[in-house]
């Protein structure tokens, strides 16, 4: 473990962020039971200023799961329910034509009006109507008509699919999936949780008790405060050696993208900055390894049908380096 002591230059950690987050943690699980770890990969990929993708069957409180953070912090909540005919204007806005006035007027979009959108479904609307979020995921602001206009600070999006219906949805490209910091994926609760479930089904709304935690102008300072988050040079190479790796590993037909790399660095920041430090260790790297990386990395038909899936290559290559190890003062291994 690395010694706080080494980085006391550094920017100083807001005292209050850790023990309000994981308030926040502690509060959503009493509506998603069972998933505390879930939710804070989710807040983790907030603080990064990231965007999630809840990949799994249908039921399991993906939808949930974000309404029940969206509760918890200070910000718009909007969702957009995405099917077959949604069309472009319909996530960023579009100009309608008054008569009375003779002048067309722009209405905005889901995305140009608040912090928190739902993506549900994400994979049953149209290639076009999917590429309309590229550039608001990537760049936090969308054009239309020629006009730019900025996105709502914080903006962040999380969006829901089913991995295992194929009917009537399109496949996300892979330039879409590399512009989400993270995918998760929930699972069939465990017996006692679905029991609990059960047991407090008394027709009441579980977001009602749940009220705002944070600001949104907070939110924006903590993330803030987590880019400032010391990287050692060592844990960067180690970042690095692992993305380069899966571009030459056999059996990886698409490796991670430096944009990737990136990501993974800025998950590092986030972990390390809710547990209270303000400097990354082996293990902030590790816990958000296979939610980061995962989704961009592409198998080649010989390690499909051999039974390795994208977890099991990220757990491969993660193993492939030795760690970094702690550094003394004078810069040295210890």
């Amino acid at each position: 473990m690395f010694s706080s002591s080494l980085y006391q230059e550094e920017p100083m950690h807001p005292d209050w962020a850790p023990e309000l987050l994981n308030r926040i943690v502690e509060k959503a699980g009493t509506v998603i039971a069972g998933h505390n770890e879930e939710i804070r990969l989710v807040l983790i990929a907030m603080l990064a200023g990231g965007h999630i993708l809840l990949e799994d069957v249908p039921g399991v409180g993906k939808t949930m799961l974000v309404r029940t953070v969206a509760a918890t912090l200070g910000c718009d909540f909007g969702r957009i329910q995405f099917t077959y005919d949604l069309v472009p204007g319909d996530i960023t806005g579009t100009s309608v034509y008054y008569p009375n006035s003779g002048q067309f007027e722009f209405r905005p979009g889901p995305v140009l009006s608040s912090h928190i959108i739902l993506a549900d479904e994400i994979n049953r609307a149209s290639p076009r109507a999917q590429s309309a979020l590229l550039e608001a995921m990537e760049e936090r602001k969308v054009t239309v008509d020629g006009q730019t206009y900025p996105l709502p600070s914080p903006f962040f999006l999380l969006a829901t699919q089913n991995p295992y219906e194929f009917e009537g949805t399109n496949r996300l490209p892979e330039a879409q999936m590399d512009r989400f910091l993270m995918r998760l994926s929930l699972g069939y609760p465990a017996f006692e949780n679905e029991l609990m479930m059960l047991e407090r089904g008394d027709g009441r709304n579980p977001l009602d008790h749940l009220k705002p935690m944070v600001a949104a102008s907070e939110l924006v300072s903590m993330q803030l405060s987590a880019t400032r988050v010391y990287v050692d040079e060592s844990i960067k190479k180690y970042l690095v050696a692992v993305a380069d790796a899966s571009r030459k590993q056999t059996g990886v037909r698409l490796g991670i993208s430096p944009r990737g790399t990136l990501a993974w660095m800025r998950a590092s920041q986030a972990s390390a900055f809710m547990d209270g430090r303000m400097y990354v260790i082996p293990d902030d790297c590790l816990r958000v390894a296979v939610p980061v990386l995962a989704h961009r990395i592409q198998l080649a038909y010989e390690a499909r049908s051999s039974g390795i899936g994208q977890t099991e290559m990220v757990d491969a290559l993660t193993k492939m380096f030795e760690l970094p190890r702690q550094r003394s003062r004078k810069g040295g291994r210890t």
